[in-house]
């Protein structure tokens, strides 16, 4: 699938096909949920999705040194190093690094603006120095380009049937929907990095501070303090999805079966921890594969009849009848 992926996007550089392969394997590997919602796109948008995925978690990984054997310093530079990369890139193609040649060739090919790149490595800047975020507030400017960002870089290579303008702070919600998720869900292992990422406020409301996390964390005990703190993080998050949810319906219709399938299955990781009474602290929860499953299958239908339905006034044009008015995507 890879080989057609890359010929379906115009990608015929040996060098830049490699690198685009590298990053489709970030993907696969890490980003399992966004991974099966990217499968539902239109061939030619997959490498893109990756490039853009791939280069993400390259810079993460950095910044969470999840094998922990780099110091502190040593991230710092290894970031730094990648920021410069990326700048010469950006200005002038190439990159030392696969994952930079790639994202440089999709924000060429798509216009994707650059300052976007620099908010996001603002924010994983941070994640090097910053351990919490006493407000919802400090929250929301670190989130603008850890995750606002991605849904805005996203928009041109999806395309949308209104003014992209229009789209953009839909998209961005949907990409902070995802991080708070992510959050909740992983407030344990964040939590052993060091890093709380709920609002400070928001877990003082129901009595929850750091030391009562660590203590639950470490002991295994539970608090209904803490309970009550997860039960309203989850519902700030459903509330941004249902802020990102309308944008849906502004984007390509062939590439609108991807994005429902990634809100639901991410939507079902609320569900998971809900389901599990909120002891994120103590165990992690996953969306179970039957449902990603049905899922999966859902979304592979409306794909299927999204891209017949784009076929359409080809065909009716080739048959010499008459062609439906519609939109084409914004590029």
């Amino acid at each position: 699938m890879t080989r057609r992926e890359l010929d379906a996007a115009g990608i015929t550089d040996p060098v830049l096909r490699a690198d685009y392969t590298r990053c489709r394997r970030l993907n696969a590997r890490h980003g399992k949920t966004y991974f099966l919602a990217t499968r539902l796109l239109p061939l030619e948008h997959r490498s893109a999705v990756h490039a853009l995925y791939g280069f993400a978690r390259w810079a993460d990984d950095i910044v969470d040194d999840p094998d922990r054997h780099r110091t502190p310093e040593e991230r710092v530079r290894l970031l730094r190093r990648l920021e410069c990369d990326l700048a010469g890139g950006l200005s002038a193609g190439g990159g030392d690094e696969p994952v930079v040649r790639a994202v440089a060739d999709t924000a060429a090919r798509y216009g994707i603006e650059h300052g976007l790149f620099a908010d996001f490595l603002s924010s994983m800047r941070a994640d090097l120095t910053v351990t919490d975020y006493p407000t919802h507030a400090d929250l929301h400017g670190y989130m603008h380009g850890s995750a606002a960002v991605i849904g805005l870089q996203m928009l041109p290579v999806l395309g949308t049937v209104v003014p992209r303008e229009e789209a953009a702070p839909y998209a961005a919600a949907l990409g902070v929907a995802f991080q708070l998720t992510n959050f909740l869900r992983d407030v344990g292992e964040d939590l052993d990095r060091g890093r709380v990422y709920l609002p400070g406020e928001l877990l003082a409301e129901h009595g929850v501070d750091r030391p009562l996390l660590q203590w639950s964390r470490r002991t295994g005990r539970r608090d209904p303090r803490i309970r009550a703190a997860f039960v309203a993080a989850e519902a700030m998050t459903r509330g941004v999805y249902r802020a990102a949810e309308p944008g849906i319906a502004m984007l390509d219709p062939r590439v609108r079966p991807c994005i429902r399938t990634a809100f639901v299955l991410y939507g079902g990781i609320l569900d998971a921890i809900a389901a599990q009474d909120y002891t994120v602290l103590h165990r992690r929860a996953v969306v179970s594969r039957r449902r990603r499953a049905a899922t999966a299958a859902g979304g592979v239908l409306g794909a299927a009849a999204a891209r017949w339905t784009a076929r359409v006034p080809r065909l009716t044009a080739a048959a010499g009848g008459p062609v439906p008015r519609w939109k084409e995507p914004v590029r």
